[in-house]
């Protein structure tokens, strides 16, 4: 007699889906690396920031000696162009300007932990700036894996459609597409009965607009 656990034909079925989901979540990482690679050595940057590497205004480091791999380091600090450029300072140098605090620090501090554990072999190779910018593509596409599972699995798709629509569609005050929008996420998540809290915050707005504006008239 078998007394091992056997899994139901549903859970078969969901883990096979799983599978499939983490097998396309991978393969678009692969095939954005590509395409990236592509577009970089076939088309001139309209972003040119990426070579701009400063000194540290806080704390500057000494100098490094040479990577070992130069033309390695150089390709992947190509990359960092557009929001990956204050990303990498902020890992590299800290809040330097106030414009930087934008950019809040999980990313840059998950980048400065790898840079400094994980792939801290690879600085002598390809230099520190080129580690971090490594550091936060890996960060952010196992990230992207994880969430696509977490997506197929919860509904997380739908729920995030339906409530950003429902809120985009109560700011343009087209509040019976809000109510059916916001509805709908309800159905995908359980706590999508919380979006019910945004027409109480417009309600409570309009109230003191119409207060104040009473006010203003005596």
């Amino acid at each position: 007699m078998a007394t091992g656990y056997s899994k139901s034909p549903l859970e078969l079925l969901n883990s096979s889906h799983q599978s499939k989901v983490l097998k396309a979540a991978i393969f678009s990482r692969f095939v954005l690396l590509i395409l990236s690679i592509l577009w970089r050595t076939l088309l001139a940057p309209y972003d040119t920031s990426a070579p701009l590497n400063p000194t540290c205004l806080h704390n500057p480091s000494p100098p490094l000696p040479s990577p070992l791999l130069p033309s390695l380091g150089s390709a992947i600090e190509k990359g960092v162009v557009w929001d990956s450029v204050y990303f990498v300072r902020i890992a590299q140098c800290g809040y330097e300007y106030e414009q930087f605090y934008a950019f809040l620090p999980l990313l840059p501090a998950c980048m400065f932990v790898f840079s400094q554990t994980v792939f801290a072999p690879l600085v002598p190779l390809i230099d520190y700036r080129a580690v971090l910018a490594l550091s936060g593509y890996v960060v952010c596409n196992v990230a992207f894996i994880f969430t696509a599972m977490y997506f197929y699995r919860y509904s997380e798709s739908l729920y995030a459609l339906f409530s950003v629509g429902g809120c985009y569609y109560l700011v343009s005050r087209a509040n019976n597409i809000a109510v059916l929008w916001l509805a709908l996420s309800g159905f995908a998540r359980s706590n999508g009965v919380l979006n019910a809290g945004y027409f109480g915050f417009q309600a409570m707005h309009q109230a003191y607009d119409a207060f104040y504006l009473k006010k203003s008239a005596f």
